[in-house]
């Protein structure tokens, strides 16, 4: 029990040096658009993984909420003039009613015939946003403006844009913690380990998993919304299916099933996109798929689900 408590202290002592490290990160010369960026797909990531990890589902179309919702906040801002939180909450519904279609189709279904039929819708979402008027085609919604937040904070900053990014981050990942340890949470976690037994309990299982798949949605929505701000640009690349691809490889290389695991992951591939892409070029791909498939054969629970192995190994011996 004591060995038990120790390991808790541990993990919020680091859960507050990493929010320390947040909040000062502009002051130790941090490139804050750089660290939104990872922030933005952080959170990506973990509304993924809140799909996967914790319900068993495994979705290649995730792409399809994420780039929507880019290019709907991107629209409404730049076409439209709307103020940034009206255009985010736009492009958040949009997305919600995507996992809303997509699950009411794929829910049924499980294991490879689920995440193809994902695949398959998020590819006609894409051809959709390649001959729409409004997405600016194969060129991309660019020069995005950030706006006023409710009219008072000025985005065009970017230490006010970095501080509001890294508050709507915090926020969403508390909200996941707090769906997953809920009695919502457990029940996904008993469908993700033993369906059948969630069935014969008398749980709805299918109504348990779509309601995950729409808040997944609706979270990835946010996500491309946010990056949309951040970057001032939506393009194909944010609803192609290789963006399906850089979420679960996040995801895997993190941790799937963990609450930081998809955070780190997203980091470590971030960070190596952005420090090989001018070296390497294209080449970059390359390397990150060997180190995804090194990361597999050494850590299969991911960096963090190794740690946290190791630490009830060690535990458990004691």
């Amino acid at each position: 029990m004591n060995k038990m408590t120790n390991d808790n202290k541990l993990i919020r002592i680091t859960y507050i040096a990493l929010l320390a490290l947040a909040l000062i990160a502009p002051l130790m010369g941090l490139y804050p658009v750089f660290v939104m960026k990872l922030l933005c797909f952080g959170l990506f990531a973990c509304a993924f993984n809140l799909l996967l990890g914790f319900t068993g589902l495994l979705s290649f179309g995730h792409a399809a909420f994420f780039g929507s919702s880019a290019y709907v906040t991107g629209y409404f801002i730049k076409a439209q003039g709307m103020s940034p939180e009206l255009a985010i909450i736009a492009g958040v519904i949009v997305a919600a009613f995507l996992g809303l279609v997509f699950g009411l189709v794929a829910i049924r279904r499980q294991g490879i015939y689920f995440a193809m039929i994902t695949l398959a819708l998020a590819q006609m979402v894409y051809f959709i946003c390649l001959q729409a008027s409004f997405t600016g085609g194969e060129d991309g919604l660019q020069g995005v403006p950030r706006g006023a937040l409710f009219g008072v904070l000025d985005l065009g900053s970017d230490t006010t844009m970095y501080y509001v990014v890294v508050a709507i981050f915090i926020g969403c990942f508390l909200g996941i913690s707090r769906i997953v340890t809920s009695p919502y949470g457990q029940v996904l976690k008993m469908i993700r380990e033993n369906e059948p037994r969630a069935i014969s309990l008398g749980y709805e299982v299918d109504k348990y998993k779509l309601l995950a798949f729409v808040l997944s949605a609706g979270l990835a929505g946010l996500a491309g919304s946010l990056k949309t701000l951040v970057m001032g640009f939506a393009t194909l690349s944010d609803v192609h299916w290789t963006m399906s691809g850089e979420v679960i490889l996040m995801s895997l290389l993190g941790g799937v099933g963990t609450f930081f695991g998809p955070v780190l992951g997203a980091g470590i591939v971030i960070s190596l996109q952005n420090l090989l892409a001018d070296k390497v070029g294209s080449w970059v791909t390359v390397i990150i798929g060997a180190i995804f498939v090194v990361c597999v054969l050494a850590f299969r629970k991911g960096v963090v689900g190794e740690l946290r192995a190791w630490m009830e190994r060690r535990r458990a011996r004691a």
